[in-house]
């Protein structure tokens, strides 16, 4: 209960046009301090959990495990752990580019589904809780690969989950 107290703040401030990707590039050591804040810790460990659910756990707790191997005593970079998933999945998967829209773009998407009949639409948009004049950006190029799961009436959640990979603006 407390983690979602702490999720739900985080996106809240991560829905402001002010907000910050989780990572940048940066040119000072006070643009440093500032990257390391609630908001960067929290939204990696959802995009951590996001990508634990969609992989499975066997298949991540492999991939970290290999990213532990290859960087003991050494130091990474964020790449070097969406490498080590991608090699786990052996390509079938590119984790890095996956995660690469979620970590550099600031904010998230709303998700809008619509069903017709037997056939069901999704959309992506950025997600703005209030819009400040002052910090305003265009954010139309934003584009998230968004990991979906769904069940059907055929099957139950535990058994039959299924998942889709939402990387363009619209699909079905």
């Amino acid at each position: 209960e407390d983690f979602l107290t702490l999720i739900f703040k985080a996106m809240m401030k991560d829905a402001l046009n002010s907000s910050h990707p989780v990572s940048s590039s940066v040119q000072s050591s006070e643009q440093i301090e500032e990257m390391f804040d609630a908001l960067s810790y929290i939204k990696g460990a959802s995009l951590l959990l996001m990508l634990k659910h969609y992989l499975t756990k066997d298949v991540f707790q492999a991939g970290i495990e290999v990213y532990l191997h290859n960087h003991s005593y050494g130091t990474a970079q964020s790449d070097d752990l969406w490498d080590s998933m991608n090699e786990i999945t052996n390509g079938t998967l590119d984790v890095k580019k996956m995660m690469k829209t979620w970590i550099v773009h600031k904010g998230f998407p709303l998700v809008t589904v619509v069903r017709k009949g037997k056939i069901i639409s999704v959309q992506q948009e950025k997600f703005l809780y209030r819009v400040e004049p002052e910090n305003w950006t265009s954010d139309a190029s934003y584009l998230w690969h968004i990991p979906l799961t769904y069940i059907t009436n055929r099957c139950n959640f535990t058994h039959c989950t299924t998942a889709y990979l939402l990387d363009q603006k619209s699909g079905m």
